[in-house]
C-alpha cells in the first residue's frame, strides 16, 4: 500500500480510536495537535503523512511504533517527551524549520537513525536521542540548551555541529558533571556554526586570526584521546576558552581601530589644511569666541574625516 493511498487511515484527532493494525496514516488537514498516545504501540504502522498545519505532537504519540521508517515533521513546533520512543526502524526524520523544542526521551532507542539535521531546534530535552546506536552525524545550528544524556549511548556518533554558546550544556543542581555525550566513544569532531569565522576573518592582525583558528581546531585534536564520559566537559570548557579569547581580541581590535581612526583624522586634517592652518584652529576659535570642538567638526567635514568616521568606522568595528 502506498503512503497516502486510498486505503490509508485518516486521523481526525479528538476521541477517535486508531485501529491496532493500522499500517498507513494520513493526518487530516483539520488536525493541529496529534494527541497523547494517539498511535501508541501501533506496531504495524509503516508510514504517516503529516501536513504543515500540525503544531505539536504530544506525549507518547508514536511510542513503540516499531515499523515506522520515515517521517517529515512539517510545520511542527514542538515534539513532546517520548513521542517516538522505541521506533526501532526509523531511518530518516526530516525536521522542518519551525521545530523549536524536542522533549525528553523523544527518540530514545531509534536504533536505525543515522543522521539528523535540526535546522531550527533550540531545546533538546533529557535523553532525547539516547540509545540511537547508529547515529553518526548531528547538526544543531541554533541549539540554545542541550539537557543531560541527550545523546547518551550514541555509540556511532562521530561529528556534531553546534553554535558557540557558553551555556549550551545544562548542568542540573543535583549533578556533578556534564553527561550530554556519555558513552559516545567515537565522537572526535566538533564543528562550529554561526558567525564566528566571519568575525575572525575581520580581525585587524593576522596573528590574532591565527591564534583564534588554532584554538578552534584544538578541540578536534584532544577529543580522540578523551574518555567518552568526559567529552562533554571538555567541549564545554573549550567553548568558554574560545569565547573568552574572542572577546579579548574583539576589544583589542576596536581599541586599535579607534587609535588608527585618530591618526587618520589628523592625517586628513593635515592634508587638507596644512600644518600651520591646522594649528591655528584654536587661535581662530578664541578670536571669534566660538567653541573649539565646533571648529574642529567644521574642519573634519571639509577634510573628509567626517565621511570616514561616519561610514567606514562602523563597517570595520566589531560588536563589543
Amino acid at each position: 500500500m502506498a503512503d497516502g493511498g486510498d486505503n490509508a487511515f485518516v486521523y481526525l484527532g479528538g476521541d477517535q480510536v486508531v485501529p491496532g493494525d493500522v499500517t498507513h496514516v494520513i493526518i487530516d488537514r483539520s488536525v493541529r495537535v496529534i494527541l497523547r498516545g494517539a498511535f501508541y504501540r501501533r506496531q504495524q504502522l509503516v508510514s504517516v503523512k503529516f501536513h504543515e498545519g500540525i503544531e505539536r505532537i504530544e506525549i507518547n504519540a508514536f511510542h513503540s511504533c516499531r515499523r515506522l521508517k520515515r517521517i517529515k515533521l512539517l510545520g511542527v513546533r514542538q515534539v513532546e517527551r517520548q513521542a517516538f520512543y522505541g521506533c526501532f526502524a526509523l531511518l530518516d526524520v526530516e525536521f522542518d524549520d519551525k521545530l523549536e523544542i524536542i522533549g525528553a526521551n523523544t527518540f530514545v532507542d531509534c536504533r536505525s537513525l543515522r543522521k539528523i539535521k535540526l535546522p531550527s531546534v533550540r531545546t533538546i530535552g533529557n535523553g532525547s536521542f539516547s540509545g540511537c546506536k547508529l547515529l553518526a552525524d548531528v547538526k544543531m545550528p541554533f541549539a540554545e540548551r542541550i539537557y543531560k544524556y541527550a545523546f547518551n549511548r550514541c555509540f556511532a556518533l562521530r561529528r556534531i555541529a553546534i553554535p558557540l554558546r557558553d551555556d549550551i550544556f545544562h548542568l542540573p543542581d543535583d549533578q556533578q558533571r556534564y553527561t550530554q555525550f556519555d558513552r559516545c566513544d567515537k565522537l572526535i569532531t566538533v564543528d562550529i556554526v554561526g558567525g564566528i569565522h566571519n568575525t575572525i576573518s575581520s580581525l585587524l592582525l593576522r596573528r590574532w586570526m591565527d591564534d583564534m583558528n588554532s584554538e578552534i581546531r584544538h578541540i578536534n585534536q584532544v577529543l580522540p584521546n578523551t574518555h567518552a564520559n568526559e567529552k562533554t566537559a571538555v567541549i564545554n570548557q573549550w567553548i568558554r576558552t574560545v569565547l573568552r579569547r574572542m572577546e579579548h581580541y574583539k576589544a583589542e581590535h576596536n581599541k586599535l581601530l579607534r587609535e588608527a581612526t585618530t591618526v587618520l583624522e589628523l592625517a586628513l586634517w593635515k592634508a587638507k589644511l596644512g600644518v600651520k592652518e591646522d594649528c591655528s584652529i584654536e587661535g581662530r576659535a578664541k578670536k571669534a569666541k566660538i567653541d573649539t570642538a565646533g571648529a574642529r567638526n567644521e574642519r573634519r567635514i571639509t577634510s573628509g574625516a567626517n565621511i570616514v568616521i561616519r561610514s567606514v568606522l562602523p563597517f570595520l568595528q566589531l560588536d563589543e
